[in-house]
C-alpha cells in the first residue's frame, strides 16, 4: 500500500504575494530599454513599406506554392497527407484517376484557404513527394473579399513556376480572375 507524504509550503514573504517587486523590476527594464534607444540610437530604422521592403530570411515561410513535373504538369499525387496534417484545416483537394498509367491519381481541385492558414508549415512537412513548399519569398496581401482569399491550383502552380517571377499584385489578380 503506498503511502502519502505531506510537504510543507515554504512561507512567501510580503515582497512575493504583492507581486509590486516584479512590476517594478519590469518598468525598470522597460525605461532602461526606452534610454537606451533615445540615447544610443544605433538600431533605430523606419522603413517606409510600401515603397521600401525588407529582406525576408531565407527560411521565411511565404505563401504555399505547387511545385510541377518536368512534362509541366503538378507534382501533387493528391495522397490528402497535407490536408490531413493541417490543424487549421484549410486545404481542400478533390483527387481524380489521370490519363496517363503511370500516374495514379492528380488533384483535380486544391484550394487554399490563405485567411484560415496558420503559416505552421505542417503540410510541407507531411508531403512525400514535395509537391507543396512555402518557400517562395512572398507574404499574402491584405484581402477585401472574402473570395480573394481561396488560392486555387492554378494560382498555386504559378507561384510555383518563380521563373515567372510572380510578385504582389500579380497574385492578387491571379486569385481574382480564377474565380
Amino acid at each position: 500500500m503506498a503511502t502519502t507524504k505531506v510537504l510543507a509550503r515554504k512561507r512567501r514573504s510580503v515582497r512575493d504575494r504583492s507581486y509590486l517587486w516584479e512590476l517594478g523590476r519590469g518598468i525598470a527594464v522597460s525605461t532602461r530599454q526606452f534610454f537606451r534607444n533615445i540615447f544610443a540610437r544605433r538600431d533605430l530604422f523606419t522603413v517606409q513599406y510600401p515603397e521600401e521592403q525588407r529582406e525576408y530570411p531565407r527560411r521565411y515561410r511565404g505563401l504555399h506554392r505547387l511545385m510541377h513535373r518536368e512534362d509541366g504538369q503538378v507534382r501533387c499525387v493528391a495522397c490528402m497527407c497535407c490536408s490531413t496534417a493541417c490543424p487549421a484545416d484549410c486545404i481542400h483537394i478533390v483527387a481524380a484517376e489521370h490519363e496517363d498509367p503511370r500516374i495514379e491519381k492528380y488533384p483535380a481541385l486544391f484550394v487554399i484557404d490563405e485567411l484560415r492558414c496558420i503559416v505552421c508549415g505542417f503540410c510541407v512537412e507531411a508531403c512525400p513527394c514535395d509537391a507543396i513548399r512555402m518557400d517562395s519569398q512572398l507574404h499574402c496581401e491584405p484581402f477585401t473579399d472574402r473570395r480573394t482569399s481561396f488560392f486555387g491550383k492554378n494560382v498555386l502552380m504559378d507561384i510555383g513556376s518563380l521563373s515567372n517571377a510572380v510578385q504582389g499584385g500579380r497574385i492578387k489578380k491571379l486569385a481574382n480572375s480564377e474565380h
